[in-house]
């Protein structure tokens, strides 16, 4: 009964200084890009009480209350600048600035120097900032929830169920497979609400999993380095000259084609005027020479669209990785929903597509076997009531690019990171 007692007693404390215990020691940190919660050595130390005879057991207690617990953001900084704090490449405000720590970011501590200095490592970037720009220990851990993000990888069975309530009794909504990776929305005892996609009506698509069968991540953001923002704002640069010029060349091709029509207009008005003053067979041949060029019109035009393959398709939607979800958006810069993305895309190489996803999976192309699947295909999905609400483009190698959510814009996703509706075929 009193090793009973002594135990609870160990597990209490044990509980209590997990929960509180976060050391003030100004030591090295190793670089870390997210946040891993765990107290290593508790559970042996507790199996020991456990194990004990009773005479040991005081000084099996005594050794749990005087076990150092150090919280992992003892060595972790956490940006509380209200816009960005510049990284020096030397304790000195006359120093080279070799980056930036937004607001929120978080660097791992290397050194402690007097004259309010600290020496930090984030991302690529290592040198010094003032040290009252950084919020530490218990500071920093209620930053946690503002500014980092969290995601749950599944592991340890090929299919998760996704539930719509936080039990194994509640309803399954999908099933995900093993390694995918989804952003956390709540967190509680055991459960997580993960979000699965964002449609184009604006609505998220969420269930819960079960804390068993993922892995947890809590990521903030790191410092970027002069030559990083320099880099991404060429990327960013480049992205927007490709689609102004593809936007250039369909407007040529519009002009072109209005020209076209307005020639066509005149010679068939020429045809007209020359009809009325010739005899009956020359206006039977005016028209028959008029049906030609229509049949011949037609046909360029669809020898237009044929030429687009949907390897150059699927490849000219992967410049746009990165780039942000907005709903009911258009644009592959400056954001746009999953239909949204897949519609403009689409319009580049001369089709016109549905705007939405339900209409896109019942009249954009033709319906194809999901076995037969190639570079270019549009992929659907459905929500939990069997309706459409997200479409993809499939790129090859069991990849898709797609504006998946509000939280992660266009990303690249393996075809089944959801299951899959029924697939479309625009090209050919």
């Amino acid at each position: 009964m009193k090793k009973s007692m002594a135990l609870k007693s160990a597990l209490f404390a044990a509980s209590a200084l997990v929960f509180f215990s976060t050391t003030n020691d100004k030591a090295y940190g190793n670089q870390t890009t997210s946040v891993e919660q765990g107290v290593a050595g508790i559970s042996k130390i507790l199996s020991d009480v456990f194990a004990s005879s009773d005479d040991k057991v005081n000084e099996k207690i005594d050794k749990v209350y005087n076990t150092e617990i150090k919280s992992p953001f003892a060595n972790l900084g956490v940006s509380k600048a209200s816009s960005y704090v510049n990284i020096r490449s030397k304790p000195s405000t006359e120093s080279k600035i070799v980056g930036k720590l937004y607001e929120g970011c978080a660097a791992d501590i290397l050194e402690w120097l007097e004259g309010d200095w600290v020496k930090i490592v984030s991302g690529d970037v290592e040198g010094y900032i003032a040290s009252n720009y950084l919020a530490c220990g218990k500071e920093a851990e209620k930053l946690a929830d503002k500014f980092a993000e969290k995601y749950a990888t599944v592991i340890r069975t090929q299919t998760l169920r996704v539930r719509e309530e936080p039990n194994l009794e509640s309803r399954t909504l999908e099933l995900i497979p093993l390694g995918e990776r989804f952003p956390i929305i709540e967190e509680q005892d055991e459960w997580v609400k993960i979000l699965l996609s964002s449609d184009d009506q604006g609505n998220d698509f969420e269930g819960y999993v079960h804390k068993d069968y993922v892995d947890i991540e809590v990521i903030f953001q790191k410092a970027i380095s002069i030559e990083e923002e320099q880099r991404r704002i060429r990327e960013q640069q480049e992205a927007e000259r490709a689609e102004a010029e593809r936007l250039a060349e369909e407007e040529e091709r519009r002009r072109q084609e209005e020209a076209r029509k307005k020639e066509e207009a005149r010679k068939q008005e020429e045809a007209r005027k020359q009809a009325e003053a010739k005899k009956q067979a020359e206006a039977k041949k005016a028209a028959e020479n008029k049906k030609e060029e229509t049949k011949k019109s037609e046909s360029s035009s669809s020898s237009s669209k044929s030429s687009s393959t949907g390897q150059e398709i699927a490849s000219y939607a992967q410049k746009f990785v990165g780039n942000p979800y907005v709903w009911g958006g258009v644009s592959l810069t400056k954001g746009a929903d999953c239909s949204g993305f897949v519609y403009t895309i689409y319009e580049q190489f001369g089709y016109t597509l549905p705007r939405v996803s339900r209409d896109q999976a019942r009249s954009a192309g033709r319906k194809i076997n999901v076995s037969d699947r190639k570079p270019g295909d549009l992929v659907f999905y459905t929500n939990n009531k069997g309706v459409v609400n997200h479409v993809a483009i499939y790129i090859g190698n069991d990849k898709i690019v797609h504006a998946a959510n509000k939280r992660q814009g266009i990303i690249i996703s393996k075809y089944n990171y959801r299951k899959v509706y029924c697939m479309r075929r625009v090209i050919g």
